[in-house]
């Protein structure tokens, strides 16, 4: 086998059919390896969509996304990409195409260092040669999935990938990540984390990505209900446990999130539950101490635990509810009544007779079945996506909350589509994000997907402008031009309707529109209860 084929074949015993890109030269012979061993190559309209494409399919399928690049300003556009999936904790392959490296030392054109480039935002940056390819490829793929998960770069020279590879053995490494027998550790000796949790009054779980990975959903739920503990959610972990569960208690630092803060506040222990701070947009502020339960240790030390419990995230919490709990802390009803209160602050600052922005949420809920899938993209009406999208399964929501990186969600909602078969998949945008990858609606187009692409549009980066208007400053560099979304979408070949009414939008989805066409719906909002809400 040549380098490119090698690639090829641990990507497929990987389990890994897709990859995600914007070719150049140099991946002229991946591109046909890639052909000939029956891989999808998705061709994006450039190597930061197809990178967040990538991303997408890591955060669905928990295996890496590879994205592929060509040299120079193609490696150079991944790079955000690869930050966003590095920030994220998504495993990703990112592969970039290079000049012969006997030329590397010393040409200049199209020339950069990937490893310089790519080093701050991988878990490792390399590049093959043909006595290194499937070592390379073992640890690549390791490294990606392994705690926490994340990006790996590897550049493929020109000279090296349709060159014979001596190092050519598939042997897949263990594709799932390690989880260590459970051990405490602790300031104060002897801890007993469940003496802990025993002797508290008001314990509340916050739980996040690393459970979600770790598929605790279900330990989570039982935990909860065994000890009787409402549970805050960070965003990208949405769904782990079901919305509508009687310990769900709403989810941290999106819209409404001086009440959570509030809520954790009154609290007398939080147990973190594979809660990653890098979803954090608020300082930790609880005074209550916190018991740390994850999968690796508290290194981030973002907030203070005296007691950690590392391990496999799913056994630590049936241990702790095989050991039996007191009676409930909380009850459904204080939990309910909580709930109440937080969705009662959602709803601030409607204006009677506009299209508000949770207008178009709760619309499109009721409108979508329960399975749907959502990408939201980055500005303020992530925030309210983040809180009012009632989600019932883990991974029912795509964002991302670690780099936050706006144009996310029309190419994950590409993925997402392209991936799950006939589950509905809604993208929820705005304006502005749209802008920015607005080209992907052709690929969408191409590919037959019957997705629906829901614009907020009010003609403005409504986030940097509420700053403004805060410090009583004008809006000066925050406004756009209004798209005509209709037209927008018909030149992308896909189906487009405006609308400004709850009944408008409730109209167009319920509408006969081509099953594998996508359609692009541009809601025109009053933006006034962001202003309110934010």
């Amino acid at each position: 086998m040549n380098a490119s084929q090698v690639i090829i074949e641990y990507l497929r015993a990987a389990g890994i059919a897709h990859v995600f890109g914007y070719p150049g030269d140099p991946n002229v012979e991946f591109l046909e390896a890639a052909r000939r061993a029956g891989l999808e190559f998705v061709l994006a309209r450039r190597e930061g969509t197809a990178g967040l494409m990538a991303e997408a399919y890591g955060q669905i399928t928990g295996r890496p996304g590879v994205c592929l690049s060509t040299l120079g300003p193609g490696s150079s556009n991944l790079v955000n990409a690869v930050a966003n999936a590095y920030l994220d904790r998504v495993p990703m392959l990112a592969l970039s195409g290079q000049i012969e490296d006997r030329r590397l030392p010393y040409f200049t054109h199209q020339v950069l260092d990937h490893n310089r480039l790519f080093a701050p935002v991988t878990k490792w940056t390399t590049a093959i040669r043909p006595d290194t390819v499937g070592t390379v490829m073992r640890k690549a793929l390791r490294l990606a999935v392994a705690e926490r998960p994340g990006p790996v770069h590897i550049s493929t020279p020109a000279n090296v990938v349709g060159a014979e590879a001596s190092d050519d053995a598939v042997v897949l490494p263990p594709m799932t990540a390690a989880t260590p027998d459970i051990q405490v550790f602790a300031t104060d000796a002897p801890a007993d984390p469940l003496k802990r949790l025993g002797a508290a009054n008001r314990p509340v779980v916050v739980t996040g990505i690393s459970a979600l990975r770790a598929d605790a959903g279900p330990a989570l739920a039982r935990f909860a209900e065994t000890h009787g503990l409402p549970v805050v959610v960070a965003p990208m972990a949405k769904g782990v446990l079901p919305e509508d569960h009687p310990y769900y208690a709403g989810t941290l630092d999106m819209a409404c999130n001086a009440c959570l803060w509030d809520f954790l506040g009154r609290s007398d222990l939080i147990l973190s539950v594979g809660f990653d701070a890098v979803e954090l947009i608020k300082p930790w502020s609880p005074a209550a101490p916190v018991i740390h339960i994850d999968s690796t240790p508290n290194t981030d030390q973002i907030y203070p635990a005296r007691i950690e419990v590392v391990g496999d995230i799913g056994r630590i919490l049936d241990a702790f509810s095989d050991a039996g709990g007191a009676s409930a802390r909380w009850t459904e009803a204080e939990i309910a009544a909580h709930r109440d209160g937080l969705m009662r602050l959602y709803y601030q600052g409607r204006v009677a007779g506009a299209l508000n922005p949770t207008d178009v949420i709760d619309t499109v809920r009721a409108a979508m079945p329960r399975d749907t899938v959502v990408s939201t993209d980055v500005g303020s009406h992530k925030l309210l996506v983040g809180q009012g999208w009632t989600t019932y399964r883990p991974r029912g929501v795509l964002m991302t909350n670690g780099l936050s990186s706006m144009g996310y969600a029309l190419p994950a909602a590409i993925t997402a589509r392209h991936l799950l078969g006939d589950r509905p998949v809604v993208c929820f945008t705005g304006d502005g994000g749209l802008a920015m990858v607005q080209g992907e609606l052709r690929l969408a187009a191409s590919l037959k997907l019957g997705l629906k692409v829901v614009v907020f549009c009010d003609d403005s980066l409504n986030r940097i402008e509420l700053k403004q208007m805060a410090r009583q400053y004008p809006s000066q560099g925050t406004l756009i031009e209004p798209t005509d979304m209709v037209k927008l979408a018909e030149s992308m070949g896909c189906d487009g309707i405006a609308v400004d009414s709850v009944s408008g939008l409730e109209k167009a989805l319920t509408g006969n529109g081509a099953p594998d066409r996508p359609l692009v719906i541009g809601a025109r909002i009053d933006p006034a209860q962001y202003a309110a809400q934010f």
